[in-house]
């Protein structure tokens, strides 16, 4: 990768890093359409205790992404600051690719009686992707595969983890592997190669889009990102069930998330059902777990 890209793959990692923290999606899309006073935050996010929004605000605060207003002694409220309305259209096209590709299981449509896939709310696909791409060296190892096409893992140790060993790369390859982000092939030579299956290949949105952000360009330049502006067509194409990844719920359900070139949710659609709980299986629909 060229010097520009590893800048740009260095603010994107960070940018996820500042996402990656359970409930800071569903917090900014809260108070996506107006500040609101604490109390407010909380009937909206019923299924967590105080102690657990707490800790969200603050950290979102201290990252620049709210702003918290004292307009009396006990009238506060809490907003997004203008970088964080820049963020989301990005979440909208995170919370895209995750109602594609997650898996989901089929529910029974009380209206039409049919089968049909559960809805999952806009703010859950959202965190519930970047839970697969934020954890340490994930996002430099796909960017490195973009890069590279199919590579060994000692050259991907090379471009995506310089400074460690070569066997620490693969607790993450493993776990990108697993999730069906990346297929390991084997060689003539029997050694295996390691490449972005289709499902890892239609990450292109997310990291376009995520690039643009971190870098302060508006997200309609973002199609024309030199790694990952092109996408193949087959990136569109699901790869199959991968059951590795540990769940994130329970969360409470929605509709599911908008498309992409869409972005109209609104706050209120994120909170119509009850949490769900539900076992760890194989769904159905394929995707990897949440």
């Amino acid at each position: 990768m060229s010097r520009t890209t590893r800048t740009d793959l260095a603010r994107v990692t960070e940018a996820l890093e500042m996402l990656a923290p359970r409930w800071s999606v569903w917090t900014l899309m809260t108070l996506a359409e107006q500040p609101l006073r604490y109390k407010e935050i909380q009937s909206q996010m019923s299924w967590l205790q105080s102690g657990q929004i707490n800790p969200r605000l603050r950290k979102l605060t201290d990252s620049g992404l709210i702003e918290r207003t004292e307009h009396a002694r006990n009238h506060v409220t809490y907003g997004l600051t203008a970088r964080a309305a820049e963020l989301l259209p990005v979440l909208t096209v995170i919370a895209a690719w995750g109602d594609e590709h997650l898996e989901k299981e089929f529910v029974r449509n009380a209206r039409t009686g049919e089968t049909e896939p559960e809805p999952i709310a806009a703010a859950q696909n959202a965190e519930d992707t970047i839970a697969l791409i934020s954890p340490r060296h994930a996002t430099p190892i796909l960017w490195a595969l973009k890069a590279r096409g199919a590579a060994s893992a000692k050259a991907l140790a090379a471009e995506a983890m310089p400074t460690y060993l070569l066997p620490a790369v693969y607790l993450p390859l493993d776990r990108l592997v697993a999730d069906g982000l990346v297929i390991n092939r084997s060689t003539a030579a029997g050694a295996g190669e390691y490449q972005l299956t289709a499902t890892g290949r239609a990450l292109a949105p997310v990291f376009q889009s995520l690039s643009a952000w971190a870098a302060g360009r508006p997200l309609g330049t973002a199609g024309a990102h030199p790694l990952w502006g092109q996408t193949p067509a087959s990136a569109r194409t699901r790869s199959g069930p991968w059951l590795t990844t540990q769940t994130r719920l329970p969360a409470p359900a929605g509709p599911a998330a908008p498309s992409a070139t869409a972005p109209a949710w609104r706050t209120g659609d994120l909170f119509s059902h009850q949490i769900p709980t539900r076992p760890l299986q194989v769904s159905p629909a394929g995707g990897p777990r949440r």
